[in-house]
């Protein structure tokens, strides 16, 4: 399900951002079509741009992006986000609001973007960071698939010109990453698992790829 405004901007953005930036996307036939109902895509963060990134990559959904809530306060950049779906999140406190607005989303037949670190973490491997289990809970509350992608830069972070490899995992369906959970752990365990599985296509592909960070 794609809105129109999205539609059209990510046409006019995706070849020239996708070229400046020597992006190449793998596995994108693993991401589900509108047939196959919402899911929430999950991937690292390292730079600001991650999401116009992830957006460029998924060609039959339109994610909606939770995005920190000062960035809403910016004049046309605020509106901009809006218009194309993306909603507000308090990054300080637990915003229950956000929880909210994501169910309802996939509820509602939409997709929604979680960055489970909760922010930018340039210069680091993704597997020596802390993350936050927000995704748990939505998933747990939904069911909905969680398609897994890792975004691949030299040294973990991002400079103009510099390749970046999008990797798109097969998609995990509520019977896996829920598999023997119960109880209040639930939540942290999805996380958890589902970020595992992140990490690991990353490592996975540079081996494949010969590259080292």
């Amino acid at each position: 399900m794609k809105g129109k405004f999205y539609t059209v901007f990510r046409g006019i953005v995706r070849l020239p951002f996708f070229g400046i930036t020597r992006t190449h996307v793998h596995g994108a036939e693993n991401e589900p079509d509108a047939a196959q109902g919402p899911y929430i895509i999950c991937a690292n963060h390292t730079v600001f741009s991650d999401p116009i990134f992830l957006c460029g990559a998924m060609r039959r959904q339109q994610p909606h992006f939770m995005a920190k809530k000062e960035l809403f306060k910016i004049p046309l950049l605020g509106w901009l986000l809006k218009s194309l779906g993306a909603f507000p999140v308090d990054r300080k406190a637990g915003d229950v609001s956000a929880i909210k607005r994501s169910i309802a989303l996939i509820e509602q037949g939409k997709c929604v973007g979680i960055f489970p670190q909760g922010h930018r973490n340039p210069g680091v491997n993704p597997r020596e960071t802390e993350i936050r289990h927000g995704i748990g809970m939505i998933a747990a509350r939904t069911h909905a698939t969680i398609l897994p992608c890792y975004l691949c830069m030299k040294d973990y972070k991002y400079k103009f010109g510099r390749r970046v490899d999008i990797v798109v995992g097969k998609p995990m369906q509520y019977e896996e990453y829920s598999a023997g959970l119960t109880g209040t752990a639930e939540y942290t365990a999805i996380t958890e698992k589902v970020f595992d599985r992140i990490c690991t296509l990353g490592e996975e592909f540079m081996r494949q790829e010969g590259k080292a960070q």
